[in-house]
């Protein structure tokens, strides 16, 4: 249990360098840590369904959009959704494409009373490299973490 309260404080630490108001950021192999080790943790994938399907799903994570594809229109039931697959007090990592949707989603979540949420930085499939393309700077696939196509 100690590399998991050493990665939870390295995740407030860092959050708190970012000015962030809810738990703190996570990179995506801590996120897989605590997912995998913490009891009652939750990985919240809020990417769209075309996303996951077009890009790769994580195993066993919670898939609950932030917006719709194609409008793009953020889903008004995602707080619902959201406390009927976790409670108050649990763990909740959200992680999306690249780290912006999942930072507002734990916004959110952090101002309807979840305490423990944490966003994991560099999301699914990381930051754009100098060809403008995903998947080869960061993320959960590029750190070879669990994924299907």
């Amino acid at each position: 249990m100690g590399a998991l309260t050493d990665i939870l404080k390295l995740a407030k630490s860092r959050g708190e360098e970012l000015g962030l108001p809810y738990a703190g950021a996570l990179t995506p192999a801590e996120a897989h840590t605590l997912w995998k080790e913490a009891p009652g943790s939750h990985l919240i994938d809020l990417r769209t369904r075309a996303e996951r399907d077009w890009v790769g799903r994580i195993p066993d994570a919670i898939e609950i959009e932030w917006q719709s594809y194609p409008e793009g229109a953020r889903n008004p039931h995602f707080l619902q959704q959201l406390k009927h697959q976790a409670e108050v007090g649990d763990l909740i990592l959200f992680i999306c494409r690249s780290g912006a949707r999942s930072h507002q989603a734990a916004l959110l979540a952090t101002q309807a009373g979840f305490g423990n949420v944490y966003n994991v930085l560099e999301g699914f499939e990381g930051d754009v490299d100098a060809r403008g393309q995903r998947g080869k700077l960061g993320g959960w696939r590029f750190a070879g973490l669990p994924w299907l196509s």
